[in-house]
């Protein structure tokens, strides 16, 4: 029974060592200043198994509609941001050159059709004298061939003045389907020529995310769905967004290495636009890599900056740009701009004050 002892004493030795450390590390980080900011030292944490991917809102269906015909547009009903539906007029192009070439063939078709009326009524007399031997065979030839050419000018006259009409609906642009006007980029009085773009539309209720993930993930997501969505402003990593269908494409990037998935959302997203960013988060991935967290207090956002005050050597507080990840609860996870080791000030506000 002696041996046993000194073992079980360096045990317990052991394990108050450590709990005495943890306990220490955790007070240091919350070490009082002179100036009373409060400052908390970032370590990595276990990010148990959820991977985050950054993504981007598309359109499953979005429409750039361009002019057909040239023209001056002169009239402009819609304004981008605008809800239309299927058919409805977005604005109308100049349309009285093809109105008079809609005109002019027209007028051809209707005198095409006279001189068929014609040719028809000679080629009954010449049937006529034929029958009653006062003219030749060869004479009946000619007045059917006159007559079934005639017949085939009408018919080109009868589609040329169908493609006019067709021509002249093309100055009418008429919303593909219900959607929302994305992008305008013309004006009233604006030249509309050939391929031009006059306006994009997207439907709202159809909308998916894409991510570009590590080809090293590809087997592992090839099973059942489990993936999530976060769009910051929309939902946090605590309320995620399940998506109604999932399509991981069988291409790998031959630059970057990675496998193109496509998350589609819910029809009834309120304030989710195309163009915005998202994340894809993965749970169940085995080997996710440790994360950076700090309090949601110490970010800071200025317009187009996010950033946190980290302590400098001399103990100097430094606003520094940052990325950050998901979000868990009051916790925001970091993916680029701090170091493990590194002092942020937890009251970004404080911070700011004293700078």
């Amino acid at each position: 029974m002696k041996p046993i002892q000194p073992r079980l004493s360096a045990l317990a030795f052991t394990l108050l060592t450590l709990l005495t450390g943890f306990g220490a590390a955790a007070h240091a980080a919350d070490a009082p200043r002179p100036d009373g900011l409060q400052t908390l030292m970032v370590r990595s944490q276990a990010s148990g198994t959820m991977a985050s991917h950054d993504g981007v809102v598309e359109a499953l269906r979005q429409t750039v509609i361009a002019a057909q015909v040239a023209g001056a547009i002169v009239q402009l009903d819609v304004k981008a941001g605008d809800r239309v539906k299927a058919g409805q007029v977005l604005m109308r192009i100049d349309a009285r050159a093809a109105e008079q070439a809609a005109n002019a063939s027209e007028a051809q078709a209707q005198s095409a059709r006279a001189a068929l009326q014609l040719a028809g009524r000679e080629f009954e007399r010449q049937q006529q004298l034929f029958k009653q031997h006062y003219i030749s065979q060869a004479a009946l030839d000619q007045a059917e061939a006159q007559f079934k050419a005639t017949q085939a000018q009408v018919n080109a006259q009868v589609a040329q003045l169908g493609l006019a009409r067709t021509q002249s609906g093309f100055n009418i642009v008429r919303s593909p389907y219900d959607g929302v006007i994305a992008e305008l980029p013309v004006s009233l009085g604006d030249m509309a020529m050939p391929g031009r773009a006059l306006a994009t539309v997207y439907d709202p209720s159809a909308l998916r995310v894409t991510a570009n993930v590590p080809q090293s993930l590809g087997a592992s997501l090839a099973g059942p769905s489990r993936w999530l969505i976060e769009i910051p402003g929309i939902n946090t990593a605590d309320t995620p967004i399940v998506p109604t269908g999932t399509q991981l494409l069988p291409l790998v990037d031959a630059s970057s290495h990675t496998l193109q998935l496509r998350l589609n959302l819910p029809a009834k997203l309120t304030g989710v636009v195309p163009g915005m960013f998202a994340r894809v988060l993965v749970p169940g991935v085995p080997g996710a890599a440790p994360a950076l967290r700090v309090p949601r207090s110490a970010i800071v956002r200025r317009a187009e900056l996010t950033g946190l005050y980290v302590l400098d050597a001399k103990g100097t507080p430094l606003l520094r740009q940052v990325r950050l990840g998901a979000a868990l609860g009051e916790q925001v996870e970091v993916l680029s701009g701090l170091a493990a080791g590194e002092q942020v000030v937890v009251d970004s506000a404080a911070a700011a004050r004293i700078r």
